[in-house]
């Protein structure tokens, strides 16, 4: 751990210098997310915490890009997710666990990109409900959302007439895996006002499954800016959630942040479970400072064993800067009564509840936070 740290201070120094000294341009930056999160369930069992990232997950990064000539650039992104309520590092186990990828390209044929990265389903966030899915009370931010994985080969285009591609598949790199990576497309229109788009997801289990079923996460999405703010539509069709110790449905088959095959072992019959998830949103700018919004939305168990949620929220935003944001939520989700879904921010709050708070259960919660960037 040590020699981590030492590591990571070694590239915060070596950043603030190129600012001044390398041709490539290289800049720190990151926010720090912290709120007040209150959960209660119908079991009149409740917690309060101190969390970290309703909105954004507290970070440290590094970005640099370099002018090669021609319009042609080379990019880097090195970024650490933090907990900032203890002053540790999201993923122990990693120096920089949201993004270490490399990228070349230009504005004729767009970029590619080496390494861990963020999914083509995690970039849209921005068009899936005024919360960019991320609070207590988004729906398809409870289900799970695939976020970013290792070994990950990317390709994204300039936009075209108004339309952007983008493709990812992320090397399985065992043997004779026999294309048991991870492949994504996305696909997003965006003119004037609207803008509608899907990005999805699918990966086969490991040569040894016993069930032999892939995980897909398929998201279709719209908005229209009518001036005052925006109206969302989305919806989610996907077969990616399982029991744990934390409830019956509180973990990913496929994980959501990578593991090291990008595969999964293909031996849980939830895999042939599908969910569709349908959320509906909409947000008002009462002035410059001050945006409102409220959300609602379902998901639906299609094998008809009661083992769906539906829930909502309505929140606000005040900007003190460009960099500081003040916001509060209130939520809320019913859980059926095969159902054991759980809130979730932008990163999983350390004070939640589990197991038989959640199962069959009703949750309200409150979140009140500051969000600063740099």
């Amino acid at each position: 751990m040590k020699l981590r740290n030492a590591v990571f201070l070694g590239l915060a120094t070596a950043a603030s210098a190129g600012l001044v000294h390398a041709q490539t341009n290289v800049s720190l930056y990151g926010d720090i997310d912290e709120y007040i999160g209150y959960i209660r369930s119908s079991t009149g069992q409740h917690v309060v915490g101190l969390n970290d990232g309703a909105i954004l997950r507290s970070r440290l990064g590094f970005r640099g890009v370099e002018e090669l000539g021609g319009g042609l650039q080379a990019k880097f992104q090195l970024e650490q997710g933090l907990n900032a309520d203890t002053g540790t590092f999201a993923d122990s186990t990693r120096l920089f666990d949201r993004q270490a990828w490399l990228g070349i390209g230009n504005s004729t044929v767009g970029e590619f990109r080496f390494g861990r990265q963020n999914t083509a389903i995690f970039f849209i966030g921005g068009a899936i409900d005024y919360t960019e899915r991320t609070t207590f009370g988004s729906i398809i931010n409870t289900f799970g959302v695939p976020s970013r994985y290792d070994n990950d080969i990317s390709w994204k285009s300039p936009r075209w007439a108004g339309v952007q591609v983008e493709l990812h598949y992320a090397l399985n790199e065992t043997p004779n895996a026999q294309g048991r990576g991870v492949a994504q497309l996305g696909v997003d229109y965006a003119n004037g006002p609207y803008r509608v788009g899907y990005a999805g997801l699918s990966a086969r289990p490991q040569p040894t499954a016993t069930i032999d079923e892939r995980v897909v996460y398929h998201n279709v999405y719209a908005n229209y800016d009518y001036g005052k703010g925006k109206v969302y539509l989305a919806a989610v069709r996907s077969n990616n959630v399982t029991a744990s110790a934390a409830g019956n449905d509180a973990a990913a088959i496929l994980n959501n942040v990578s593991n090291p095959a990008n595969t999964f072992a293909g031996t849980d019959p939830n895999v042939r479970r599908f969910y569709n998830i349908w959320q509906v949103s909409a947000d008002y700018r009462v002035s410059p400072q001050l945006r409102v919004g409220a959300l609602y939305g379902g998901m639906r168990d299609t094998t008809g064993n009661g083992a769906g949620a539906r829930g909502g929220n309505v929140g606000a935003y005040y900007d003190l800067s460009k960099r500081t944001t003040f916001y509060g939520f209130a939520n809320y989700m019913k859980n059926e009564a095969n159902a054991g879904f759980r809130f979730s921010g932008s990163a999983g709050p350390s004070a939640n509840l589990a197991g038989g708070d959640i199962n069959g259960q009703s949750l309200t919660g409150l979140q009140f936070g500051v969000l600063h960037r740099f």
